[in-house]
């Protein structure tokens, strides 16, 4: 089958970032950015219409999934390190590689039979919530999506149920590196964000990583169906005699190093970047 053009130019401009030391860019043609008001959102769900729509975009989106996973399009091959996941009791943020859209339901697959009735927080940027198309777009809305404002009101909004969250003890996955690059294998430069988030809020990151090798199926885009290994990676915690920003700085360069250690592992390489 012939490779999709459009994804052999996604890859020719992840190589030029990843050579211009660019990470956080995306590389994708995502939807633009619409500002999102703090009358636009329920955080929390605490809305009937909300509760009604989020008990449906979970069904749809788990139905999608579910499919995905059916005819091969989506291959979870291992899991490894659910200990350290299972080690956390209460409230904490999950960070990940962020390479797909299947990335964030093969994390809560996973995770899922450990649950009971939580559901797993996802925060996603700002244009995604406002200016998805219909269908995904709902699906984003609606399946317990925490977005991103460049509103200085909605982001207050955002902190706050970010806080009452972790208080109840959910879990929330947040993606450090930022921008989605297809299908790229090596960890990226984490942004402080999630950090900051885990400190204010005094609760664990619980670093996930997620590997990959070719399988032998081929995707409608011409290329192998990827086979996922997912590593839940030891458990960091804000430590003491650390002050907030030192601590932010801590929790991201031991991530870093945990992410980095885990590709080295894996692959049987050394972590570089082309130049």
């Amino acid at each position: 089958m012939e490779k999709s053009q459009e994804r052999l130019k996604i890859l020719e401009k992840i190589s030029s970032l990843e050579k211009a030391g660019k990470f956080d860019i995306d590389v994708e043609d995502d939807p633009e950015t619409r500002p999102l008001l703090p009358h636009q959102i329920d955080y929390l769900n605490k809305k009937l219409s909300r509760k009604i729509a989020n008990f449906f975009a979970n069904r749809i989106g788990t139905a999608f999934f579910e499919n995905q996973i059916k005819n091969k399009q989506l291959i979870i091959k291992e899991v490894r390190g659910i200990e350290n996941f299972l080690a956390v009791e209460g409230g904490a943020l999950i960070t990940s590689n962020h390479f797909n859209v299947n990335d964030n339901y093969a994390i809560w697959r996973v995770i899922k039979p450990y649950m009971g009735k939580k559901k797993l927080w996802k925060v996603i940027r700002e244009g995604n919530y406002t200016n998805a198309p219909k269908g995904f777009g709902t699906i984003l809305r609606n399946c317990n999506t925490l977005p991103l404002s460049s509103n200085t009101e909605t982001m207050k909004k955002f902190m706050s149920a970010i806080s009452t969250l972790l208080d109840r003890g959910e879990k929330i996955l947040i993606y450090p590196e930022q921008a989605m690059w297809w299908n790229y294998r090596k960890p990226r430069p984490h942004k402080k964000g999630a950090y900051r988030l885990a400190v204010n809020n005094n609760v664990p990151v619980i670093p996930a990583f997620i590997t990959m090798e070719d399988s032998e199926i081929i995707g409608g885009d011409g290329f192998p169906v990827q086979e996922y290994t997912i590593h839940f990676l030891p458990a960091l915690y804000p430590k003491t005699d650390l002050n907030k920003a030192q601590n932010a700085q801590y929790l991201q360069t031991e991530n870093e190093r945990l992410c980095k250690e885990t590709y080295e592992s894996f692959y049987g390489i050394p972590l570089t970047y082309e130049k």
